[in-house]
């Protein structure tokens, strides 16, 4: 059974850069697509539309891979889907273990995207006792008593950190020490891990705030235009004239230093 040590993805050594890598599994998704609709070639316009990316960038990435298409026909969408998937090394199995089966680690363990991508769940570990033995996904859960055993015994060197934050780093610590060298974590924390270990880190909360921003700032501009075209801003909904309120409040209340008292006047 191969298990990831004996044949590593050739990226790095041919020099193809992380961003073109990263792009990398966005076409792959969009060319698998088209397979299976059996559409035979597609253009590199068509394509970077799919992949959200623009065509000049599209082709530069190609371009590492060796990959130029021909001209007025387009790019064999067969021959894409086979080069992308051995160099992001899919045409092998690779057992993986999630450690960490709360809400969120039971969820991964369902998702039945990873087998049909060249990944297989090896195992389930989680540290509560009462979880051992209770299958998640048709696959029973194990203690992390087991865990260096698992890894070994399975050939992982690809685990999935699903486990509260305090818990983390000590779970990171064992599968490296257990022959893991990369790693997926869904903790909200940042992990420390030796040279030669990969590391991708997956915060949803991160992205949440992200958008948040960009609402923020777009409301801002609407705001804005609104005020440069004599438009009058919208009436202030009870909850903002209740903020604004508030805000008011804990101006004229500071002490004289600018702090809040501990106990606000009646």
């Amino acid at each position: 059974m191969a298990t990831g040590r004996t044949h590593r993805p050739a990226t790095r050594s041919r020099g193809i850069p992380e961003a073109t890598v990263a792009r990398l599994p966005l076409y792959l998704r969009a060319l698998t697509a088209l397979s299976e609709r059996s559409v035979p070639t597609v253009s590199s316009e068509e394509l970077a539309a799919a992949a959200g990316v623009n065509s000049a960038k599209l082709r530069k990435d190609f371009s590492y891979l060796g990959s130029y298409g021909t001209r007025g026909v387009g790019y064999d969408v067969e021959y894409l889907v086979y080069q992308i998937s051995r160099e992001l090394g899919l045409t092998q199995d690779w057992p993986v273990v999630i450690v960490g089966i709360g809400n969120l680690g039971a969820a991964l363990a369902n998702y039945g995207g990873f087998a049909s991508r060249g990944f297989r769940v090896a195992a389930l570990i989680d540290a509560d006792p009462s979880m051992a033995g209770k299958p998640v996904a048709g696959i029973p859960v194990q203690h992390s008593d087991e865990l260096e055993t698992i890894v070994r015994e399975n050939g992982v060197h690809i685990g999935v950190i699903a486990t509260p934050a305090g818990a983390a780093q000590e779970v990171c610590d064992r599968l490296v020490a257990a022959g893991v060298t990369s790693i997926l974590n869904f903790a909200p924390t940042v992990l420390s891990v030796p040279d030669g270990v990969d590391v991708r880190k997956v915060d949803l909360s991160i992205e949440l705030q992200i958008l948040a921003f960009h609402e923020q700032r777009k409301a801002g501009e609407e705001a804005a235009a609104r005020t440069a075209a004599g438009v009058p801003a919208p009436a202030a909904t009870d909850a903002t004239t209740a903020a604004d309120g508030a805000k008011r409040t804990s101006a004229t209340d500071q002490g004289p230093d600018g702090d809040v008292p501990a106990v606000m006047p009646a």
